[in-house]
C-alpha cells in the first residue's frame, strides 16, 4: 500500500503544505526580529526551522526504506 497512487497523492500534498509553512515562516521571522531588534534570535529560529526540516526529511527517507522492505509505512499518511 506504500507506493499506490493515493499514497503518492497524500505524500505530495504533505510536501506542498510543509513547503508553504516553511516559506511563510521564512517571511515572518525576519519581520518579527526586525520589530524586536535582536538579530541573534532570528538566527536561532532559522537554525531551528532547518533542523525541523532535516528531521522531517530523515523521517521520510526511513519511511520510504521501510516501505521498500515491506515492514511498515508512513504513520502520518492516510491509508485508503
Amino acid at each position: 500500500m506504500c507506493f499506490s497512487l493515493p499514497w503518492l497523492e497524500a505524500f505530495l500534498v504533505y510536501c506542498i503544505i510543509v513547503g508553504a509553512v516553511i516559506a511563510i515562516l521564512r517571511l515572518v521571522i525576519p519581520w518579527v526580529i526586525g520589530q524586536l531588534g535582536i538579530p541573534l534570535v532570528g538566527a536561532v529560529l532559522n537554525i531551528v526551522l532547518w533542523a525541523v526540516v532535516a528531521i522531517f526529511v530523515i523521517y521520510i527517507c526511513f519511511a520510504l526504506i521501510s516501505c521498500l522492505i515491506g515492514g511498515g509505512g508512513f504513520s502520518l499518511l492516510p491509508h485508503r
